[in-house]
């Protein structure tokens, strides 16, 4: 069982003597969940799911069905985090349970690909929102097309990014701050447009009983509109990152991310209720933007603006939240020696990793540069995420096992029955994606194997050192 060098969180590397400090509360913590959580999918993906589904009554399965999922894995993380709440969050668990190796490759592929490529494609995703605006709509226009094609959506996500990213330079306090106030409001416009909708006079729940003839229906069709629910719960995980930084963590970390997961759960179900109170299942499978299309019904171009602004605010939490968490990763495998000892650097005044901030800034920067499409961005995070979620959640077996007696000031319910089944469907989305973008996963793949020779330079050049 590898040992932690970050137990007490100091930094390392440049021989400061700040360390990350311990101020995010429980409301703070929760926010993290459910701000991070909560992006554009609440509504986008009811259309999905009924061309999946083409049954009101399947949808709603699978979003019990995908929130039970993603709660078993909130649970497991929940004892996992307080038994080793440090920096990191699955780095440290995946390099205590199964070595240097697994940590340092999670680690490789999070700072390399995943964490860039999820806040590229979140930037993307505010500003493809925002285009619904007439003052942003020549975001959608080239900035230039040679050497390579430049859209002013590329610009301002980079712009963005290094905002949310100079936010959380300025310490996680400011960044958890924004994280609650701008997390309540969200909630509030997502509670305005479901109010919206139930009290419109055209809307029936007749709706409930519609279907779609054509959509794909059955088993398959249920499965895949559970993987796209599982992808709308996904980033609750990222508060066990800055669990370091967690006040009361024993406490706090279980009752952010099972509460936090139970709050986002309620929200989409609602949000999907009041879309579907005001659209049959045929216009929310026509619609690219169901929850707009419903308020234009409701409330005409105001209406949508509405919720064109909720998606936009909620992007931007759901951006901050990835900005902050990501940074903790190369920040931990630094005070580990599994990095260069620059990334263990905390700011003096801001106790913020301040060089791990910028350094993701960067390479979010460059993906946003030159894999300006979303879809490339995906392929490229998608198979990663699914791999190391079931890798880490399994480490509980391992810690069970081998640490009987270590303090868990939390253990999962249903043990070992419920991190199993999380482990299970973890497996099972894996699969699917590799298999339905074979490409996509074999590039991500090697991405996380080119880690090695990193590894072994730097090994050696610590040594050296």
């Amino acid at each position: 069982m590898e040992k932690s060098a970050q137990g007490s969180n100091d930094s390392s590397g440049d021989g400061s003597s700040a360390s990350l400090p311990r101020v995010l509360g429980a409301g703070e913590a929760s926010a993290i969940v459910i701000g991070t959580v909560i992006g554009s999918g609440i509504f986008l993906i009811p259309s999905e799911m009924m061309r999946d589904t083409g049954s009101s009554l399947l949808v709603y399965l699978a979003w019990i069905v995908g929130g039970l999922l993603s709660l078993f894995g909130a649970m497991t993380y929940a004892e996992l985090g307080t038994m080793m709440p440090y920096a990191g969050g699955e780095y440290v668990y995946l390099r205590g349970a199964y070595g240097d190796t697994a940590g340092f490759l999670y680690m490789w592929t999070w700072f390399t690909v995943a964490k860039p490529g999820s806040i590229a494609t979140v930037a993307l995703g505010l500003a493809r929102t925002l285009e619904f605006f007439p003052a942003f709509s020549h975001l959608a226009d080239p900035v230039l097309s040679l050497p390579f094609t430049l859209h002013w959506a590329q610009m301002f996500a980079i712009a963005v990014t290094w905002l949310m990213t100079g936010l959380n330079y300025l310490g996680i306090k400011k960044a958890g701050d924004f994280q609650l106030v701008f997390t309540v409001l969200k909630a509030v416009l997502i509670l305005v447009v479901v109010g919206l909708c139930f009290f419109a006079p055209s809307g029936t729940w007749s709706h409930f009983l519609t279907t779609l003839p054509h959509a794909i229906g059955g088993w398959n069709g249920f499965m895949l509109a559970l993987i796209a629910t599982l992808w709308a719960y996904d980033g609750w995980s990222d508060l066990t990152m800055v669990a370091g930084e967690v006040r009361r963590p024993g406490r706090n970390l279980p009752l952010a991310l099972i509460g936090g997961l139970l709050g986002v759960a309620a929200l989409y179900m609602a949000t999907n209720a009041a879309i579907q109170y005001v659209l049959p299942a045929q216009a929310i499978a026509a619609s690219e933007w169901p929850a707009v299309a419903a308020l234009r019904m409701v409330a005409g171009t105001r209406g949508a603006g509405i919720v064109a602004a909720a998606m936009a605010l909620s992007i931007l939490v759901a951006l901050n939240g990835t900005v902050m968490s990501g940074a903790r990763v190369p920040y931990a495998a630094s005070l580990d020696g599994l990095f260069f000892r620059r990334f263990g650097r905390v700011h003096p005044h801001f106790r913020s990793p301040s060089t791990s901030l910028v350094a993701q800034g960067l390479v979010s920067t460059v993906l946003l540069l030159f894999l300006g499409h979303f879809e490339k961005l995906l392929d490229l995070t998608v198979f990663a995420e699914w791999l190391f979620y079931a890798m880490a959640a399994s480490t509980v077996f391992v810690y069970r096992r081998k640490l009987p007696d270590a303090t868990r000031p939390y253990r999962v319910w249903g043990y070992p029955v419920l991190p199993g089944i999380f482990v299970g469907s973890a497996v099972v989305v894996l699969v699917a994606s590799y298999a339905g973008n074979l490409k996509g996963s074999l590039i991500g793949t090697g991405l996380i194997l080119s880690g090695w020779p990193v590894m072994w330079l730097i090994r050696r050049q610590r040594s050296i050192g």
